[in-house]
């Protein structure tokens, strides 16, 4: 396995586009999981989503209490009312921080990497977490978010 190139920059297309789901866990997909999580342990980050290294699969990896975990189509399904402000910087947009919004707390629902389906409730830097890097597959990135967490 190998580190993925990142891509860079608020005006990449792959980094504009909407994901499609992931019909099936095939060899390949977890091949490519393995790749990313070995680009996100080099560019020592807490997520990577698949449009960062070029792919428009629905799938993220989320570092949640040091450990890599692999969404596969993942949904929010529940935000909490309650927000706090941030600071996020992004992988692929280096040296550009931006205080974002998020809920609270969320309810995630997604596949594993056995393709069983899962659900779990996180709150804070988890949840924010994953709400980054679902806003990735959504073709949205935290300068959407203003340069003081207002949407644009």
């Amino acid at each position: 396995m190998s580190p993925l190139p990142i891509l860079t920059g608020a005006d990449n297309p792959i980094l504009r586009s909407k994901t499609k789901n992931v019909p099936k866990v095939t060899k390949d997909i977890l091949k490519f999981l393995k790749d990313m999580e070995d680009t996100l342990e080099k560019a020592d980050g807490l997520g990577l989503a698949a449009p960062q290294v070029g792919s428009l699969h629905r799938l993220c990896l989320v570092k949640l209490n040091g450990k890599v975990i692999p969404l596969i189509n993942p949904e929010i399904s529940s935000r909490s009312a309650d927000q706090e402000y941030a600071e996020e910087g992004c992988l692929s947009l280096p040296d550009i921080w931006v205080q974002v919004p998020r809920p609270v707390s969320i309810v995630v629902k997604y596949l594993n990497a056995k393709g069983q389906e899962q659900e779990r409730m996180l709150d804070h830097i988890d949840a924010r977490i994953v709400q980054h890097e679902v806003d990735h597959l959504e073709g949205k990135l935290i300068l959407d978010y203003g340069p003081h967490g207002k949407p644009l």
